[in-house]
């Protein structure tokens, strides 16, 4: 398996150290012919509006819709969560998103940097030890779709939501030293 990492801007090489530890493969995803070497893709956090203006400009954008729409698994972390959202609220008129999760988030919802904080979260998929949630400006899941599970909430807000194979979380499991989430996401695509 080839694990893609969108490598524009943001926690990317993070996630590429979390994969390389799990013994995947990893392709930084910064060109359109780069897709065509994934087998699943992780969208790292980082800052949503800078990351959207760079999909345009890289030429990334329409081919990485392409492949989502058509079944490519993901997983998004903050911002990687707020690009493939359906609605986003908070953000510019035209940020792009992929809208292959149904789900409406707001855009640094926790509120600013210095509110930052990390708290444990029980993932039942995980087991009984809880996983560490970093939160760094993170969004909010404000409404989820019928098609859409929640698989861990903080304060009962939805942080973990899944839609067929497409995972996405408000958290950053790739700085909590945690491997699980990501093996748990690899373990699923086989």
């Amino acid at each position: 398996m080839k694990a893609g990492v969108l490598a524009l801007q943001g926690a990317f090489r993070e996630h590429a150290e979390v994969l390389d530890a799990l013994g995947v493969d990893v392709v930084e995803v910064r060109a359109p012919d780069h897709l065509a070497a994934v087998d699943v893709l992780f969208l790292p956090g980082g800052e949503s509006t800078t990351m959207g203006k760079l999909l345009v400009s890289s030429g990334l954008l329409d081919p990485m819709r392409e492949r989502l729409e058509h079944g490519l698994p993901a997983f998004g972390t903050c911002a990687g969560l707020i690009l493939l959202a359906g609605a986003v609220d908070g953000g510019r008129p035209d940020q792009p998103s992929f809208g292959v999760l149904d789900i409406s988030v707001e855009r640094n919802a926790y509120g600013s940097q210095l509110e930052s904080f990390e708290t444990d979260l029980a993932i039942d998929e995980l087991g009984a030890d809880p996983f560490p949630g970093v939160f760094i400006r993170a969004p909010v899941v404000e409404r989820t779709g019928p098609d859409v599970t929640v698989a861990a909430r903080h304060d009962g807000r939805p942080v973990l939501v899944r839609q067929g194979s497409v995972w996405a979380s408000t958290f950053h499991p790739e700085l909590s030293g945690d491997l699980r989430l990501h093996r748990r996401f690899l373990g699923e695509q086989t």
